[in-house]
């Protein structure tokens, strides 16, 4: 897709189609005015007739516009003005988006971009529209032996601003948006991918196509180096697995060589059976997305990398299978971490805090600005949230506060839950230093509150994206989230910095 900006009139724009938008009720916004104008009314008599209420998703595409250069133009419903916000925004413009791939037309010329969305400039409105649109576009069909083809699809985007002094502005938030969409498209591709392609191993490779692309520095440790760190909870949950484990990590180096980094580790269990604690069969082929947070991790390097944030960074990634078998741990084993610390495993299927902790513990090493985990780490937080926002808990107020206003920048939003020392005592264990789990109560919060115990040498947040990492049911698959968060997060970390 290629795209550009543009500030002109839109009648005269020369285009397969122009894109305007329409309130309710039969209300044309200040565009859509413009081209009425020119028009000499034609859209007014037509929304008087009732051919469009302007609700929000409804479409009506016209042709051979009278007094007009285009092609045809496109009337986009955005529901009632006073209630257009940053959701209906990113609606009207996937609508948009799709109406224009369906039409045939190689190119669109969109004036949604200047509508006014409440607190919302115009560099969030750009941004936001390249975003939606490239996700909007996205297709995972590289599985597929026919694919699902578009008989003209649409080549060319341009987004319109009101004025000249906006376009510079534009221009760069317009990279930005091609550049987190990018993430977000990569962390989709890998996390759609099946479990038996997108093993550990195939992460390492991903993730050295990626060092040498934008060239970072990347180091992949094995199990012997794994052994020889003491990794040992990471190395339990591999036990089981006929698929070695793997230990990534990457490295951009965009601020000054003496800047701490900004660390982000990701959760990487390429499938989740639950282990000896074995999961239930409906559903379970939704455990390949079990390495969504390493995937979102990579995803948000590559758009730091191809923005050229600067700021260094590392991506850590601790990845393997959670298999049963002869040699997978049991219910009861006791495990001592990297960190010394020993570790009763009442339940083989909270295996994800196993391998985080150990990478949490290696990362002190890398003396960080601040950490950053990000994990499908619990049903629990699906059952507290839902859907629509993310789990955050962090050992440092000021860093979750930077995360849940990047969340907020983004459209990518995250609710902060309590880590209290009062949650620490569900953790007890009479043979080890602590259990793996906490019991049924609080059990977002007592994942963290284990992974907090590990994290006590660096400012620490940990993002539980096991309700926002994919969808269910008729549309299945990766979301992507939380690039846009992470990247919004090392954006204002790196203009902070400038």
């Amino acid at each position: 897709m290629e795209f550009s900006i543009k500030s002109g009139s839109p009648e005269k724009q020369r285009s397969a189609c122009v894109v305007v938008g329409v309130f309710e009720p039969r209300k044309l916004s200040m565009p859509a005015e413009v081209v009425d104008k020119a028009a000499s009314g034609y859209l007014g008599d037509l929304l008087r007739r009732g051919d469009m209420e302007g609700k929000a998703g409804s479409t009506l595409l016209l042709h051979n516009v009278p007094g007009t250069e285009a092609d045809r133009v496109l009337l986009i419903g955005l529901g009632k003005e006073k209630e257009f916000r940053e959701k209906e925004y990113r609606s009207a413009v996937a609508t948009a988006v799709r109406t224009l791939n369906e039409t045939g037309g190689f190119d669109g010329t969109i004036y949604l971009t200047e509508l006014a969305v409440k607190k919302r400039d115009v560099a969030w409105r750009v941004r936001q529209a390249a975003m939606v649109a490239l996700e909007t576009l996205y297709r995972f069909d590289q599985m597929k032996s026919k694919k699902d083809e578009v008989r003209r699809p649409l080549r060319k985007l341009t987004f319109c601003v009101e004025r000249r002094n906006e376009l510079e502005t534009a221009e760069r938030a317009l990279a930005e948006g091609e550049a987190i969409a990018a993430g977000i498209a990569m962390t989709k591709n890998l996390a759609n991918l099946p479990a038996n392609i997108c093993t550990p191993t195939y992460l390492a490779e991903q993730a050295q196509a990626l060092a040498a692309e934008y060239g970072l520095g990347i180091e992949v440790l094995e199990r012997a180096d794994m052994e020889k760190l003491g990794m040992n909870t990471l190395l339990s949950v591999a036990r089981g697995s006929h698929q070695p484990p793997k230990f990534i990590i990457l490295k951009y180096a965009g601020g000054m060589p003496d800047d701490k980094p900004v660390v982000l580790v990701g959760k990487g269990i390429t499938f989740d059976t639950g282990g000896i604690s074995l999961k239930p069969a409906p559903e379970m082929d939704e455990m390949k997305y079990d390495m969504s947070g390493a995937a979102s991790v990579f995803g948000t390097m590559k758009a730091a990398a191809q923005m050229k944030l600067p700021l260094n960074l590392v991506v850590v990634v601790p990845t393997t299978e959670n298999m049963p078998g002869g040699g997978a741990s049991r219910p009861g084993d006791i495990v001592a971490s990297m960190s010394g610390q020993t570790i009763e495993i009442l339940n083989t299927d909270a295996e994800g805090r196993l391998i985080l902790c150990d990478a949490l513990t290696y990362v002190e090493r890398l003396e960080p600005a601040c950490v950053v985990d990000v994990a499908t780490l619990t049903g629990a937080c699906v059952i507290a949230l839902g859907h629509v926002v993310t789990g955050l808990l962090a050992n440092h107020d000021g860093l979750a506060r930077e995360l849940l206003d990047a969340g907020q920048e983004a459209y990518d939003r995250a609710w902060q839950l309590p880590l209290w020392e009062d949650y620490q005592e569900q953790l007890q264990s009479n043979f080890a230093d602590m259990a793996n789990i906490g019991g049924r109560p609080a059990g977002t919060i007592t994942a963290a509150c284990f992974l907090s115990r590990f994290a006590k040498k660096f400012d620490w947040a940990h993002l539980d994206i096991a309700g926002t990492a994919w969808k269910s049911g008729k549309e299945k698959g990766a979301t992507g989230r939380p690039v846009p968060q992470l990247t919004h997060f090392l954006m204002a970390r790196a203009a902070a910095k400038a």
